[in-house]
C-alpha cells in the first residue's frame, strides 16, 4: 500500500487496532482542512493503489484550499450503500438482471455480488389506507403485504442469494431513523481491524441525515449506488465547504424545525448546489444530536451535497442513549481523537478554512412553515394567513394558484358523522406528522403530544373533514409516547398510528374521505395539507391537495385543530373549547416543559428493545417463502419484479455512441421539474398508459398500487414516467402528463408520443429549465426516459444526482450557456435537433445544437469527468460494470 508507513497501532480497551494516522502526513495544509474534507482524504489514502486511488488524488484533496476552484476531479469509496425499498427494488432487480446477462457472455453469474455492505429498510411502501382508529396500523400493515407481497418475495430472495445485503423487514421504521439510531458505526473495523470513518452513499435524496451523526453520507442515484456496491470509488469533483457558523440558543417558542426551514431558505438564497455545508460554532454545541440531523436531513432542499457536522462529545452521548455499547463507543471517540477529527465546538480556536463563511444567531428563529409549493419557500407563522388568501388569485406559479377573484371566497356545505361543515379554499384535509426529518426528533414529537395534551383538556376536537395521521419513524417513538402518557392525547385528536414508514410524506396518504373529495373536486377547491415532511412538490402528497406546507409537528396539531391555514393564530382562536374559545398560546408548550418530558421519557433501554429483534420481522415476514437460488427465476405473469431490459443483445465489446440526428422534443419544460414530475411515486391514474397496460394484464383498479411499490417492472415504469398531472408542458394544450406528437400534430399521453417517435424510427431529447430533476433520487427519472427513447436533455441547469442518474443510462446532459434557454432562443420545441457528439469529447467541451430552422447554438457537455464518459462510451454505467467484471472493457 502506497502509505502503509502511516499505519499505527491503536490500543482500545483489550483490542489492538490499526488506523491510518493521517497527522503523520506532518503536512501543514491538513490543519486547515474542514473535517469532511479530511474523510475524503482519509479514504483516499487508505484505498490508495495507484490504479483506482492514485496519490495525485490524494495530493488534489491535501490542495484543497486551491483544488476546490478548478472543478478537480477525485475519487471516493464509500464505507457501506443505503437503499429503501422503492429504490432498492430496482438495484436488486439489476443485479439480478446483470447475472443473467454474465451467463449469457459466458461468465460466472456469481461475480455480481455487492462487495461494499448494503443495507436496505423496507419503508416506502406502507399507506394510510386506515386512520383514525386503534386499528389503523394492523391494517394498513396486512393492506401493505397483500399489495406488495411480490416485491417482498423478491427482497427476501436477495437478502439470501446476494452476500453484504442486509433488508430491515417492514414494519420498523424510516430508512434514515432507523439509520441513525442503529444502522450507523460512526468509526468502522474490517476484517483486519483496521478503523476507519463510516460513510455511506444512499438512493434516497435524505440520506443526509446522517451527517447530524458525523457520518459522512449523501444521496446517489440508483445506478451509481449499484457501481458502489460492485467496488467502484464514486467519481467526484472535489467541493467547495461553506462553513456554517452557529451562535446563541434557540428562542423558548421556536423549534428545531423552524431552525431547519430558515437555514433551508438562507442556503438556498446563497447557493450551495454541488457545495458541502459544514457546521461550526458555539451554537452547535447547544443542538441537540435529532435537532442536527433534522438540519441534515433537508439537506436536499437547500441543494447541498451534505450539511455535515462533525462528532462532538454530545454525539457520543447520543451513541450511548441508543444503545451503542461502551467499547463501540471508547473506538470512536479514541480513533477521531488520534485523527484530529473530534471536535469542541466551544472552543472558539476551532474555525478551519472554509470557502464562504455564513452566520445565524440561533435566537433570531421564529416560527415558520414552508410552502404552499416548495421546501425552500419559507412563510413566517405571523404571515400565512395573509399569504394564503393573496395566493389564491396571484398567477399560477411557485406561489399563486390563478384563481379569479370572484371564485377565491367559494365554501361548500357538507355533512360529516351527522354534523354539517364548511369546506374552502384553505380548509386543511391532511394532517401528517410523517417523516424521517422530524419523527427522528423527540423534542417535537413529545411537542406535539404536549399540544394534543393541552388541547384535550381544554375541550378541542379536529374537524372530521381533517385526515389524521401519525407515522412514526421506528418503534422508540412509540415507546416514549406511550411511557410519557401522550399518546392516548393525541389518539383523542385522531392521530393514531398507522404505520412505521415514510407514508405521507412520499405521497402514501391514502384516499381522501369520498365526501370530501367529491366537494374538492367539484369546486375546484385549493384545500392543504399540513405535514412535518420535508417534501411539498406539486401533486406529490395527494393529487386533490394543491397547497401543501411543511412544518412541525406541533404546528401539524395545531392546524389540524384549526381545520383551516388561513387562520391569525395571534388573534383568532383555534377553536372552541369546553370554557369558550382557545388561542394557539394557550396550547404551545415552551422549551423547558418539552425538556423536562425528553429527559424524563427517552430512555436508552426503549433503543435497545427496539433493534433487538429488528432483523426477525413480523410474522407475516417471517411467513414469506422465496426462491433457493442464485439466478432469480422471473415470474412472465408478475406485474411487479421483471426482468430488467437493459443488457438485452449486450455484447462484450462497446459500440460507439450513434449520433442524435434530426430528433424531436419530446417535452419542452420550465424550471424547477422535480423527479416527482418525471417519475412519480405517488397512485396510478385509471386514465393513464400504465392503467391501460396493468388492466390488459388482468389487474383491477384496486390493486394498481403506486409507482413507487412497482419500480421492479419496466412496463409500468416506462409508462409511468412523465406521468404527473401537475407537469407543466409548454407542447400540451393543459397541464398534466400529454405532449405535441410534431409530425401529426395530435396531442396524445407523453408515452404514446415517444411510442410512436420509436415506432417511426425517430429519437428525442428535452428542453428544459433550472434545477431540471430537483428533488428526490430516482433512478426511473433517467431509466423511464431511456426507455421512451430520449437521447439528450437540453437544460439551464441540473440537480447533481439526476445529472449523473442519466449519464449513468446513456442519456447526455447539456446544458445552455450564458443563461440562455429554450425561449431566448426563439425555440419552440416543434424543430428537429441534432447534435455533434465527436469521439475527442472531453469534459467541460461545447458542443454545436443544429436546429431545423437553420438556427445553431453551442451548449456545454455536462460529462463533468472522464469516468462519466468512459460510463457513456459504454452505454451506461451497469452495462460498464460488467464488461470490467468479466475481464474486458
Amino acid at each position: 500500500m502506497t502509505y502503509s508507513k502511516l499505519i499505527k497501532e491503536l490500543k482500545v480497551d483489550a483490542t489492538t487496532y490499526k488506523y491510518y494516522d493521517l497527522q503523520a502526513l506532518n503536512d501543514p495544509r491538513y490543519e486547515k482542512l474542514p473535517i469532511s474534507i479530511r474523510y475524503l482524504l482519509e479514504a483516499a489514502i487508505r484505498y490508495c493503489d495507484e490504479f483506482h486511488v492514485r496519490t495525485a488524488d490524494v495530493e488534489t484533496i491535501l490542495n484543497w484550499e486551491k483544488t476546490q476552484h478548478e472543478q478537480a476531479e477525485i475519487p471516493f469509496k464509500p464505507a457501506r450503500v443505503l437503499l429503501q425499498d422503492f429504490t432498492g427494488v430496482p438495484a436488486v432487480v439489476d443485479l439480478a438482471a446483470m447475472r443473467d446477462a454474465v451467463k449469457t457472455l459466458g461468465d460466472d453469474p456469481s461475480k455480481i455480488n455487492p462487495v461494499c455492505p448494503v443495507d436496505l429498510v423496507i419503508d416506502h411502501s406502507v399507506q394510510v389506507d386506515n386512520y383514525g382508529n386503534l386499528e389503523a396500523l394492523a391494517k394498513n400493515q396486512t393492506i401493505e403485504f397483500e399489495r406488495n407481497k411480490e416485491r417482498f418475495n423478491f427482497l427476501k430472495w436477495g437478502q439470501k442469494a446476494f452476500k453484504n445485503l442486509l433488508i430491515v423487514p417492514p414494519g420498523s421504521g424510516i430508512v434514515h431513523q432507523v439509520n441513525l439510531e442503529y444502522l450507523a458505526r460512526t468509526v468502522c473495523a474490517d476484517e483486519e481491524n483496521v478503523l476507519f470513518p463510516d460513510s455511506v452513499v444512499g438512493t434516497d435524496s435524505h440520506t443526509t441525515m446522517i451527517d447530524g451523526l458525523g457520518v459522512l453520507g449523501w444521496g446517489v442515484g440508483g445506478i451509481e449506488a449499484e457501481a458502489v456496491m460492485l467496488g467502484q470509488p464514486i467519481s467526484m469533483v472535489i467541493p467547495e465547504v461553506i462553513g456554517y457558523k452557529l451562535v446563541g440558543k434557540m428562542p423558548q417558542f421556536a423549534t428545531s424545525t423552524d431552525l431547519v426551514l430558515t437555514i433551508t431558505k438562507n442556503l438556498r438564497d446563497l447557493g450551495v448546489v454541488g457545495k458541502f455545508v459544514e457546521f461550526f460554532g458555539p451554537g452547535v454545541a447547544n443542538l441537540s444530536i435529532a435537532d442536527r440531523a433534522t438540519v441534515a436531513n433537508m439537506c436536499p432542499e437547500y441543494g447541498a451535497t451534505v450539511g455535515f457536522f462533525p462528532v462532538d462529545e454530545r454525539t457520543i452521548q447520543y451513541l450511548a442513549q441508543t444503545g451503542r455499547d461502551d467499547h463501540q463507543l471508547s473506538r470512536i471517540r479514541d480513533y477521531l481523537k488520534a485523527n484530529n477529527l473530534f471536535v469542541d465546538y466551544a472552543d472558539a480556536s476551532f474555525s478551519p478554512s472554509f470557502t464562504k463563511v455564513l452566520e445565524l444567531d440561533l435566537s433570531t428563529v421564529t416560527p415558520c412553515v414552508s410552502g404552499p409549493k416548495r421546501p425552500h419557500d419559507q412563510v413566517a407563522l405571523t404571515a400565512l394567513n395573509q399569504e394564503f388568501k393573496q395566493n389564491l388569485t396571484e398567477k399560477v406559479s411557485f406561489k399563486g394558484f390563478g384563481l379569479k377573484p370572484e371564485d377565491s371566497t367559494k365554501a361548500v356545505k357538507l355533512t360529516l358523522n351527522g354534523e354539517e361543515h364548511t369546506l374552502k379554499h384553505g380548509s386543511v384535509v391532511i394532517s401528517a406528522i410523517t417523516s424521517c426529518t422530524n419523527t427522528s426528533n423527540p423534542s417535537v414529537m413529545l411537542g406535539a403530544g404536549l399540544v394534543a395534551k393541552k388541547a384535550v383538556e381544554l375541550g378541542l376536537k379536529v374537524p372530521p373533514y381533517v385526515k389524521t395521521s401519525l407515522s412514526p419513524g421506528s418503534g422508540v417513538v412509540t415507546k416514549y409516547l406511550e411511557a410519557s402518557g401522550l399518546l392516548p392525547d393525541l389518539e383523542k385528536l385522531g392521530y393514531f398510528i398507522a404505520g412505521y414508514g415514510c407514508m405521507t410524506c412520499i405521497g402514501n396518504s391514502g384516499p381522501l374521505d369520498e365526501t370530501v373529495g367529491k366537494a374538492i373536486d367539484e369546486n375546484d377547491l385549493v384545500v392543504a395539507a399540513v405535514l412535518s415532511g420535508n417534501r411539498n412538490f406539486e401533486g406529490r402528497i395527494h393529487a386533490q391537495v394543491r397547497a401543501n406546507y411543511l412544518a412541525s409537528p406541533m404546528l401539524v396539531v395545531v392546524y389540524g385543530l384549526a381545520g383551516r391555514v388561513d387562520i391569525d393564530l395571534d388573534t383568532e382562536p383555534i377553536g372552541n373549547g369546553t370554557n369558550g374559545p382557545v388561542y394557539f398560546r394557550d396550547i404551545w408548550p415552551t422549551h423547558d416543559e418539552i425538556a423536562i418530558v425528553e429527559e424524563k421519557y427517552v430512555r436508552p433501554q426503549f433503543f435497545k428493545e427496539t433493534y433487538a429483534s429488528i432483523q426477525t420481522g413480523s410474522e407475516q415476514w417471517q411467513q414469506l417463502v422465496c426462491p433457493e437460488t442464485s439466478l432469480y427465476p422471473w415470474d412472465a405473469a408478475s406485474t411487479y419484479i421483471k426482468k430488467a431490459p437493459f443488457f438485452d443483445g449486450m455484447e462484450l465489446a462497446p459500440k460507439d455512441p450513434e449520433p442524435i440526428k434530426g430528433a424531436y422534443a419530446l417535452l419542452n419544460v420550465g424550471d424547477s421539474v422535480t423527479t416527482d414530475h418525471i417519475s412519480p411515486a405517488g397512485s396510478i391514474s385509471r386514465v393513464s398508459p400504465a392503467a391501460r397496460y396493468l388492466s390488459s394484464r388482468g389487474v383491477a383498479p384496486k390493486d394498481f398500487n403506486t409507482y413507487g411499490a412497482r419500480r421492479g417492472n419496466d412496463e409500468v415504469m416506462a409508462r409511468g414516467t412523465f406521468a404527473n398531472i401537475r407537469l407543466v408542458n409548454k407542447l400540451a394544450s393543459k397541464v398534466g402528463p400529454k405532449t405535441l406528437h410534431v409530425p401529426s400534430g395530435e396531442e396524445l399521453d407523453i408515452y404514446d408520443a415517444a411510442d410512436r417517435y420509436r415506432s417511426e424510427g425517430n429519437q428525442v431529447i428535452i428542453l428544459a429549465g433550472k434545477e431540471y430533476g430537483c428533488g428526490s433520487s430516482r433512478d426511473w427519472a433517467a431509466k423511464g426516459p431511456l426507455l421512451q427513447g430520449v437521447r439528450a436533455v437540453i437544460a439551464q441547469s441540473f440537480e447533481r444526482i439526476h445529472r449523473s442518474n442519466l449519464i449513468g443510462m446513456g442519456i447526455v446532459p447539456l446544458q445552455f450557456l450564458n443563461n440562455d434557454n429554450a425561449d431566448s432562443l426563439g425555440l419552440t420545441g416543434k424543430e428537429q435537433f441534432t447534435i455533434d457528439l465527436p469521439a475527442t469529447l472531453k469534459p467541460g467541451d461545447h458542443v454545436t445544437v443544429q436546429v431545423s430552422t437553420g438556427k445553431t447554438f453551442q451548449v456545454l457537455c455536462r460529462f463533468d469527468t472522464e469516468v462519466e464518459l468512459t460510463y457513456f462510451r459504454h452505454g451506461g454505467i451497469l452495462t460498464y460494470m460488467i464488461r470490467k467484471l468479466i475481464g474486458t472493457k
